[in-house]
């Protein structure tokens, strides 16, 4: 470069590279948990009941014989037993059904180590996989992978008159829109272009994403199943919705994935803009 010959400006590179659409549901997530801590008891119950997924409501608005079979049989037992039966005839109230809940449930956390774990991770699995797809695309895989865990719980749980809370099937579920790509190489790196998404079948030879999913499986399993035992969490897990939302996010992924026309533009950048990582 000669003194004469201008200088070409260096670029900054961001210290934290996080989509917006990341930072504003984490935003969201920590500003409800802590606007719920001002409530009163009262104020909390009606919380969750009015937003809690509840899938004992839903069995009563189908098959409420089935349900008032359920509460008279908690009702034989003891004090919990009624205890337990008046929380049911609670939360179920007038029997309406309240399909909101099969979302709202994401947004509302029970401690605050259970809304930061869910940032944390949604911070590690999610911003990947924002950068891909964009924003309106990845609150939609928010949205439906939060729709299948409560789904999957139902299925498992249709009697249940414990409200399921937590953000977790959806955090679940971006992690498995995440091992469609991440573990290809630059599959992490925002600077790397456009990254082809591993097939379903490609997932299962991959050791890398091979390897993840089993251990998921089968940490979820042992939390879930094992968490009173190993006092893991003071109330139950609904480890079966994690299974529902990792599996909707695996299984869904093409139909969130942009096209590679429109990643190209969006995830790659110019030669001479790319500057060494360290």
């Amino acid at each position: 470069m000669t003194p004469s010959e201008p200088r070409a400006p260096r670029q900054r590179e961001p210290m934290f590279n996080v989509p917006g659409v990341i930072i504003i549901v984490i935003a969201l997530m920590l500003l409800i948990y802590a606007a719920g801590l001002l409530l009163s008891n009262q104020g909390e119950a009606d919380l969750i009941k009015r937003f809690a997924f509840e899938p004992g409501r839903l069995t009563y608005f189908f098959a409420p014989e089935t349900m008032r079979s359920v509460i008279a049989g908690l009702q034989t037992q003891g004090r919990q037993g009624g205890d337990e039966a008046a929380l049911a005839q609670f939360l179920i109230g007038s029997g309406r059904l309240q399909p909101w809940t099969f979302l709202t449930y994401a947004f509302l956390h029970g401690s605050w180590l259970h809304v930061g774990s869910n940032c944390l991770w949604l911070l590690v699995f999610g911003a990947p996989v924002a950068r891909r797809f964009g924003a309106a695309r990845f609150l939609l895989l928010l949205a439906v992978t939060a729709i299948a865990g409560a789904s999957m719980h139902y299925a498992f749980n249709a009697t249940s008159i414990a409200p399921v809370i937590g953000a977790s099937a959806a955090v679940a579920g971006a992690m498995g829109a995440a091992v469609r790509f991440v573990f290809q190489p630059g599959g992490l790196s925002p600077q790397s272009g456009y990254v082809p998404a591993l097939s379903l079948g490609e997932v299962m030879r991959s050791s890398s994403a091979l390897s993840f999913l089993v251990v998921w499986f089968v940490v979820n399993l042992v939390t879930g199943v094992g968490s009173g035992a190993l006092a893991i969490s003071s109330g139950p897990i609904a480890w079966q919705a994690h299974i529902g939302g990792l599996l909707a996010g695996l299984l869904l992924f093409n139909l969130f994935d942009r096209p590679q026309t429109e990643l190209q533009p969006s995830l790659a950048r110019a030669p001479e803009q790319a500057h060494p990582e360290s």
